[in-house]
């Protein structure tokens, strides 16, 4: 999907509880791109009123899946237990293996948190060749990949809610 069309997500704000606790775990690399992805998926939050949101920064994408888990097993049983995580981050390909290792231990850990987890794990971490692809899916041709990630959540929060 190259823009984000709101409508395609056919969000249900009507059953959309807004004071849902929604936990974004991003990462410090790569700062002037990741910071592009939280602000996009801020700005989604905000425009459908969800302000119960808490933001927690890791040192790389390799931390993020401990992260979630960690925070699952602490805040489950509390008053705010998380409704969905949003998995934000860009690993950029160098001139060594590390990044395909990276990106199958981030990939493997978000699958693992969603099939362990009563809740859902948005994907929205970049995994790109080069700077022209990641400026392209933080506002560019391919639109803004945090905002997705956003719309993927509230979408994944309304499934839990009209079943």
């Amino acid at each position: 999907m190259a823009i984000v069309n709101q409508n395609l997500y056919n969000i249900d704000a009507g059953i959309l509880p807004k004071d849902a606790c929604i936990v974004i775990v991003h990462t410090q690399w790569n700062p002037e791109i990741v910071n592009k992805l939280l602000d996009g998926c801020k700005k989604i939050l905000n425009e459908y009123g969800m302000q119960n949101y808490k933001i927690i920064n890791v040192p790389g994408a390799f931390e993020i899946p401990f992260t979630i888990k960690n925070f699952w097993d602490t805040y489950q049983n509390k008053f705010e237990k998380p409704q969905v995580f949003i998995a934000l981050g860009c690993v950029l390909r160098g001139g060594t293996p590390h990044f395909d290792y990276v990106c199958k231990a981030i990939t493997d850990g978000v699958v693992q948190l969603n099939l362990t987890l009563p809740v859902p794990t948005i994907f929205g971490v970049l995994t790109v060749d080069n700077q022209e692809q990641a400026d392209e899916r933080t506002g560019g041709s391919h639109g803004n990949k945090g905002e997705e990630a956003a719309l993927t959540a509230l979408k994944m929060i309304t499934v839990r809610y009209s079943r």
